[in-house]
């Protein structure tokens, strides 16, 4: 019979460090797009040897948490493996796919709203309509995105679905991208703007369908913007 081997102290004190680091990452300790304290620090902050640390590093450089930049330190990119491995995958993946998976999770998500949300929420709703309203007003196409973003975000989070909720939070980054850099006519402005008041219509009014229909509305709008579909197809 084989005999196992025993753990290693090392190997112990290495995983509960990227346990550790790893809590910290995720509770904010060091948020994302910032570089981590120097080898020598954290060496000295923790209490633990070079190569515990640098163990604990590479295993966390290779879950997608952390980014050596040669001559530049260590900064963290993302701040769950789950995070890290979504949005690397819909980065690369094809525009149609991620607008399609738009669609289904929002869709899903904007039919949930409208049975689960409360007072709280549809307040909150209502005043993003106005701030994308202002955004718009303003011509600045990076603030309409985000205002947008936060809009569909806050639909997701009136679903009441924890991991849906968790899952939208990881790629909502990727998702909304999509909507980055476009110039909306004023037809096509107003357009959105419709779809989106009817949305917050439909989930005040608790009709499930109708949220759903407008959600799918939303993402279809924007799919054929990007590829120069006629008005008229659209309205069909």
């Amino acid at each position: 019979m084989t005999p196992i081997n025993a753990p290693r102290r090392t190997a112990s004190l290495s995983a509960q460090l990227v346990d550790s680091l790893r809590a910290h990452i995720e509770a904010g300790g060091w948020p994302v797009g910032t570089r981590i304290p120097s080898e020598q620090a954290l060496i000295e902050e923790l209490g633990v040897g070079r190569s515990t640390l640098r163990e604990a590093i590479g295993a966390l450089v290779h879950l997608g948490l952390l980014e050596p930049r040669a001559g530049d330190g260590t900064y963290v990119r993302s701040s769950s493996e789950l995070q890290s491995v979504l949005v690397r995958r819909a980065s690369s993946a094809q525009r149609d796919n991620v607008l399609e998976l738009r669609t289904v999770l929002e869709e899903y998500a904007s039919g949930a709203a409208a049975l689960r949300r409360d007072e709280a929420q549809l307040r909150q709703l209502r005043e993003l309509l106005a701030d994308a309203d202002a955004a718009a007003a303003g011509a600045d196409p990076a603030a309409a995105t985000s205002v947008d973003a936060l809009f569909h975000r806050a639909v997701v989070r009136a679903s009441g679905n924890d991991l849906l909720i968790e899952v939208y939070d990881y790629l909502g980054t990727a998702l909304t991208s999509s909507l980055g850099g476009l110039t909306w006519d004023a037809a096509d402005a107003e357009d959105h703007a419709r779809l989106h008041r009817r949305l917050v219509d439909a989930i005040e009014a608790q009709d499930a369908g109708a949220a759903r229909d407008a959600a799918a509305a939303i993402v279809r709008l924007t799919r054929d913007h990007e590829t120069g579909e006629p008005r008229a197809a659209k309205q069909q």
